[in-house]
């Protein structure tokens, strides 16, 4: 029937062993290439590399039945809603947890009238802009720390570049802005945000509340 949504399909077990190497080659050079040598997490290696290949395994075997695409894209967005509970994961962990379940994907459900050529240079692609992109080394981030500071009479506005260069003697973090968050004039301190450039973004995301 034409508007059946799935159409059974015969197992190719020759096509399943091709995607497996290349789907496992990727997932590889992904964490242990790319990610690893710059987070240093092996916490994270597990997650990765059992994400990709438990998403492998099931879209290959639902992928005999030849899936439409309508199936295929709500049996992502069940993937896409997955978030963990324990602990709060980083913009950049999750952007890495969507690949290699990406990956996943591409590699058993993508084409290959071509002999897999296609497939492997959209894994190629994939790997190469996620390689290039984490050593962006020439791009800083602009942390920002609060600091309590005893000179009230520098944070008036005429005694900016005073407080700049107070804050940076003292930090030596190469302060190039504040903003004033609060002061306490009974204590004679105020309570600052400094901001200043590094390599590696310093923010740090709050736990989770397991009780949500």
């Amino acid at each position: 029937m034409e508007n059946d949504e799935v159409i059974i399909g015969v197992f190719d077990i020759y096509n399943f062993l091709i995607r497996s190497v290349i789907d496992f080659v990727a997932v590889v050079i992904l964490v242990a290439v790319i990610y690893y040598p710059k987070h240093r997490n092996k916490d994270f290696i597990f997650t990765f590399i059992v994400f990709n290949v438990v998403n492998f395994m099931i879209c290959c075997l639902l992928g005999a039945a030849k899936i439409k695409i309508g199936f295929a894209f709500g049996l992502f967005a069940m993937f896409s809603i997955i978030r963990y509970r324990t602990i709060a994961i980083s913009i950049k962990d999750m952007g890495y947890f969507f690949i290699c379940v990406a990956l996943g994907m591409l590699n058993s459900l993508g084409m290959v009238n071509d002999g897999f050529l296609i497939l492997a240079a959209c894994n190629a692609v994939i790997l190469v802009l996620a390689f290039l992109l984490e050593r962006l080394d020439f791009l800083k981030n602009e942390n920002a720390k609060e600091i309590v500071y005893d000179k009230v009479e520098y944070i008036k506005p005429e005694y900016k570049e005073q407080l700049l260069e107070d804050l940076n003697q003292r930090t030596g973090l190469g302060i190039h802005r504040v903003e004033i968050v609060s002061i306490d004039y009974l204590k004679d301190t105020a309570l600052l945000k400094a901001y200043y450039y590094a390599k590696e973004s310093e923010y740090v995301l709050p736990k989770s509340d397991n009780d949500d």
